[in-house]
């Protein structure tokens, strides 16, 4: 294998962390902000480039980062490298609640390709770059644009998303209809394609948006049953509807405090 072969171990349900073990001299690659903890001898350095230990010089690295932040992510990401004896551990923590979705991408065709902000971590040797969608109006109107994040490699790599997640493995002849936000990422010969959501009533009242997700052919794909997205259009409905219930009462605040809010 190219990549670093590391351990790794989940804890918890809805908010989860990752542990990863290291042995002396692996690595592990992660996004800015995810770290949690980790133990004593493993140095923490911040790099560029797409996470491979490809020799590459200064304005490679920086045109491989650079294209991360066209998927609005760092344009830094974080190694941490065991430098000393025996097995240690480094821990990063979910952004949101969701689930931690480990991927063998020697298993997965060397290929993930995921929403622009699905990336948690992954063992040093995987490359973390990006995916154009060639169709226009898959890039237009697919939820995620025209560029989504590429995992290559042989290594371990770790996705996040929100809410409960479902793994469904496509044969040919089969297709899936997704809701463009709850499509979390596929492997495999996967046509990705967006579809106008059929009938006046359901574009007009259905409140499920013009388009959804269209996958066919053979591979793996993964859903997640709570966008982020859609859990802060739910947090700021309710603030917006908190506010006028203070603004509409003679009392105010205090309002609330007697009522017990």
């Amino acid at each position: 294998m190219n990549s670093h072969e590391i351990d790794f171990r989940i804890y918890g349900e809805e908010l989860q962390c990752l542990e990863v073990e290291l042995d002396p001299g692996e690595s592990v690659i992660a996004e800015a902000g995810s770290f949690m903890m980790m133990d004593s001898n493993i140095l923490m350095e911040t790099i560029f480039g797409d996470g491979t230990d490809k020799q590459q010089g200064f304005l490679s690295k920086f045109l491989s980062a650079g294209k991360r932040v066209l998927t609005g992510e760092s344009l830094f990401m974080t190694q941490f490298t065991h430098t000393g004896v025996g097995k240690k551990h480094v821990h990063f923590a979910s952004p949101y609640p969701g689930k931690i979705i480990p991927l063998k991408l020697w298993e997965l065709d060397g290929k993930v390709i995921c929403q622009k902000d699905a990336f948690l971590c992954a063992a040093k040797g995987v490359a973390v770059g990006i995916e154009f969608q060639r169709r226009l109006g898959t890039g237009l109107f697919g939820g995620e644009g025209f560029i989504m994040q590429k995992l290559e490699g042989d290594g371990m790599a770790f996705m996040h998303a929100g809410g409960m997640i479902i793994e469904k493995n496509l044969h040919p002849g089969e297709k899936l209809m997704i809701d463009t936000g709850c499509l979390v990422g596929f492997a495999g010969q996967i046509q990705y394609d967006i579809e106008f959501i059929k009938g006046v009533k359901n574009v007009i009242f259905g409140g499920e948006g013009l388009f959804y997700a269209s996958l066919s052919g053979s591979g793996r794909v993964w859903i997640q049953s709570l966008p982020v997205s859609r859990l802060a259009s739910r947090i700021l409905s309710y603030g917006s509807i908190m506010r006028r219930k203070e603004e509409g009462s003679v009392l105010g605040p205090l309002g609330n405090l007697l009522d017990g809010d």
